[in-house]
């Protein structure tokens, strides 16, 4: 594949990636479980996905970012939430030997970043609570529904991912 063909496609696989979570983010908004203290993001499960593809990692940011713009969230939460999910994403990429530690790494960054956002950009009180039910929220959303997620792409993982630009060179 080119060069050039390869980025193409990179783009393109990370820009569906956003695109996916942008999506999944406002049908749990529509639910109301998207925001708050309790957090159940359906878009969060897609976290799983740099275990499969480095695609995923600049994805998932962008569609994070995007999701709390459109979705009405205060600029902290937007730039900080952001960055807790591209810190999930970078580690689940550097950590992926193992599939079985995929959702920890964003289930740990939210829930050490997201207490205290929603303290100072929201006043949500108390922050201990905050600690357990972002936790909560994320172990559903990243550890359950991503794992289930996780095991169904990989059944069908050639055919999602065989066209890999800047793939990765190891199997998982």
């Amino acid at each position: 594949m080119k060069k050039s063909n390869a980025r193409i496609l990179f783009l393109t696989h990370a820009a569906l990636i956003a695109a996916l979570y942008v999506t999944l983010t406002y049908v749990a908004n529509l639910l109301g479980i998207a925001s708050g203290a309790i957090q159940v993001r359906f878009s969060e499960a897609l976290t799983i996905l740099p275990y499969f593809t480095p695609a995923a990692v600049p994805g998932l940011f962008v569609g994070c970012l995007l999701a709390n713009l459109l979705t009405g969230a205060a600029i902290p939460d937007i730039i900080f939430g952001s960055i807790a999910t591209l810190a999930g994403a970078l580690l689940t990429a550097r950590f992926r030997q193992n599939k079985w530690f995929a959702p920890i790494p964003p289930i740990l960054a939210n829930a050490v970043l997201i207490p205290p956002l929603l303290l100072f950009a929201y006043g949500i009180r108390p922050l201990w609570l905050s600690y357990i039910t972002v936790t909560i929220g994320e172990v559903i959303s990243c550890g359950v529904l991503g794992m289930l997620l996780l095991f169904a792409l990989e059944k069908s993982m050639k055919r999602f991912f065989a066209e890999q630009p800047f793939a990765y060179h190891d199997k998982p």
